[in-house]
């Protein structure tokens, strides 16, 4: 319980009423200050302290960026509350929605009252709400009454996935059958080739139109489908933000959308969040492999470490043998630039999409800012060439670009690259 200002203002006033009327000699003062002193005297004795009990419920736990959730306020007031307001303060990237304000309410004693908000996110994340502040008045508004609900309700907002036509093709595939079209020769689908027929191929693969043409039998060749081992690795050393926008949320979202569109091909998929906390989910497939994956997302932070790590750290069943490891990186952390080379070294197909600092970095300034600025932008581009030279693709993905047009860019590298022998 706290004093108002009004209860501080009247109590102003009788004072100056009284003291105006002993230095004037004015009974017309003195009657002023005592009727606001019979007002603050009447508020006291009438004050009567405000019995209510709260709860917060969501109608969803689980949403998508963007999306609306709303949360049902229940408010259970014992003793009548001629003035209530509630505040609710919100985590970053939480906001209500537009005409979802809470107003100033009125309940008499003994009455229920449900207030529906709506919220919208504006970012991925796990949100903790339900700590209410309520702020109640007495009936002449002398006191001011505070009362704290500490409900703690989960809120996961999952990141919002692009949808890509087409993605990294790996250079091997595995034994499981899948949608990938494996480069081998074996029992598929896919058109491979015409060729003689042998003793032992089937009679069921002779090209019969071919065979014709020719006055020989000919066999269609055809590539078989096959799962792959994608690993997507992230590098959560650094981040940067702008205008409610940084680095590591376009890194997740584009984690989200590549975990997404191979398990939907029926792949096996990995994820390694490589930064000051190591975290790792060994490569599965499956529905419940895109939830883990999302879950682990939404926990995925930034931390600062002085500490030099290597892939020495990350499990050994976790980077299987001919796996695809995707790296998204903003390339900004000697330590992640050091795992790459290593982890190409060791015969892994890496890939990098690297996500690009430079909207989120101040404007240079003077000369030597400038100056450098160019260096810097020099060095990272020395760097990609030493990525391409040792056969890893790499390409930028700037803010506001889609995602799809990045890794177009590793498509066509893989496409006329030839091995590079270093």
């Amino acid at each position: 319980m706290s004093a108002s200002p009004k209860l501080v203002g009247y109590l102003w006033l009788a004072g100056l009423g009284l003291l105006g009327a002993i230095l004037l000699g004015r009974p017309e003062a003195a009657e002023i200050g005592i009727c606001f002193l019979v007002a603050v005297i009447a508020g006291l004795i009438g004050m009567v302290r405000p019995k209510l009990f709260l709860s917060v419920r969501l109608d969803r736990e689980r949403v998508l960026e963007g999306e609306e959730v709303s949360a049902d306020l229940e408010i259970d007031a014992q003793t009548a509350m001629p003035w209530l307001k509630v505040l609710g303060p919100l985590p970053a990237g939480l906001q209500p929605s537009s005409g979802t304000e809470l107003q100033t309410i009125q309940l008499p004693a003994g009455t229920q009252r449900h207030l529906a908000i709506k919220l919208i996110s504006s970012r991925w994340g796990t949100f903790k709400i339900g700590r209410l502040l309520v702020e109640s008045h007495d009936r002449l508004g002398f006191f001011t009454f505070e009362q704290l609900l500490d409900q703690t309700l989960v809120l996961r907002v999952y990141p919002r996935e692009e949808a890509l036509a087409r993605a990294i093709r790996p250079l091997e595939t595995q034994v499981f059958s899948g949608n990938e079209v494996s480069r081998r020769i074996g029992d598929g689908i896919e058109f491979a080739d015409v060729r003689p027929f042998v003793p032992g191929d089937r009679v069921r693969k002779i090209n019969w139109p071919q065979s014709t043409r020719r006055g020989e039998l000919h066999v269609n060749d055809v590539h078989p489908e096959r799962n792959t081992d994608v690993v997507i690795f992230l590098d959560t050393f650094s981040d940067l933000a702008v205008d409610g926008d940084s680095i590591l949320l376009m890194t997740v979202r584009a984690a989200a959308s590549l975990a997404r569109h191979y398990l939907n091909r029926r792949d096996r998929v990995g994820l390694v969040s490589f930064g000051g906390t190591l975290r790792w989910l060994h490569p599965r497939m499956g529905v419940t492999q895109a939830y883990r994956i999302v879950d682990a997302l939404l926990s995925t932070e930034s931390q600062f470490s002085y500490a030099w790590k290597g892939i020495d750290i990350i499990p050994t069943r976790t980077l299987p043998p001919k796996a695809l490891v995707i790296a998204i990186t903003p390339l900004l952390d000697e330590r992640t630039v050091a795992a790459l080379f290593d982890l190409r070294g060791r015969g892994f197909d890496v890939a990098i999409v690297e996500v690009s600092p430079t909207p989120f970095l101040p404007a240079p300034s003077g000369p030597q800012g400038r100056l450098a600025y160019r260096l810097w932008a020099l060095k990272r581009e020395a760097l990609r060439y030493e990525y391409r030279k040792a056969g890893i693709p790499i390409s930028t993905w700037h803010r506001g670009e889609s995602l799809t047009a990045a890794l177009e860019e590793v498509r066509t590298f893989r496409r006329f690259a030839r091995t590079s022998h270093v």
